[in-house]
């Protein structure tokens, strides 16, 4: 899958708000510090990784993380995380996992980090640990072309909505009254089910629905309405893993020399704006 970053940012801007800019919304085993190392293990029992990153994704989220045509991980997230690695010294791994599993992996200690489109929320920050923001995103409502009808949320009352499982996107979908809600393992196959005519709307992160419309990938389909929220995300880690200040080191430097910017340019056809150290 090649995009063309310019038809994407053309796609962005049609039909949003122009209060809207896309600003950026099991484990193989991995080589640790010896156990007799007292620097090793954090308060949580976690161990810092010191040759080998063992990071989940959900490469079903173009252009954040997809398979390209030679089935190789391919987007932004995954250029990102690799430079990260770099800049930490680190080596790299990824490991495809369904989104709605990658906090449990991470719960259980058999990934070290996960880079997935993933917005940090207070919930999740319960049960996990969270770089500095890398991203801001926000979500917004896909209908098919022809659709007069629906603009915002109100519109979506007692309306069949797809959501991919596990997102925010989800989340907000249970709170409109009389929704039904039909849930899907990947965002490309909630919004295929909208082109199908088989649900009325798709809510879901902007940047990735905006993708799928200017890549051709699905026909159809329109965003419509201002974003409903506005989110960041994040790179997810153990909690406690002493892994959160290397990520962040790793992440401030790249953004201090220039690295950073050029993967979001590569990807997004325009400079980064500037990120919060913290989503709250």
């Amino acid at each position: 899958m090649s995009i063309k970053r310019s038809a994407f940012l053309r796609n962005l801007a049609f039909g949003l708000s122009t209060s809207f800019v896309l600003a950026a919304c099991g484990g193989a085993p991995t080589d640790t510090a010896d156990s007799d190392d007292p620097a090793a293990a954090d308060s949580a029992g976690s161990e810092a990784v010191t040759g080998t990153l063992t990071v989940a994704t959900e490469p079903a989220f173009p252009p954040f993380e997809f398979q390209n045509e030679d089935g190789e991980l391919d987007g932004f997230d995954i250029d990102l995380m690799t430079a990260i690695g770099e800049a930490a010294g680190l080596e790299v791994q990824f490991e495809s996992l369904p989104f709605d599993g990658i906090i449990p992996a991470l719960q259980a200690g058999t990934v070290d980090a996960a880079i997935s489109g993933m917005t940090i929320t207070e919930e999740r920050l319960q049960t996990v640990d969270f770089s500095r923001p890398y991203v801001k995103a926000g979500l917004a409502i896909a209908v098919k072309e022809e659709n007069t009808e629906v603009a915002t949320l109100d519109d979506l009352q007692d309306k069949k909505i797809a959501v991919q499982i596990g997102t925010t996107g989800a989340e907000q979908a249970a709170e409109i009254p009389g929704a039904e809600i039909s849930t899907f393992d990947s965002a490309p196959l909630a919004l295929q089910e909208l082109a199908n005519g088989n649900v009325d709307a798709v809510i879901n992160d902007a940047p990735v629905t905006l993708d799928a419309i200017a890549s051709g990938n699905i026909d159809g389909l329109k965003v419509v309405g201002e974003l409903l929220t506005t989110e960041f995300y994040g790179i997810a880690m153990p909690k406690g893993s002493e892994n959160v200040e290397i990520v962040n080191d790793a992440l401030m430097t790249m953004m201090e020399d220039g690295t950073y910017a050029e993967i979001y340019q590569e990807w997004f056809g325009e400079e980064p704006p500037e990120l919060p150290e913290s989503a709250f």
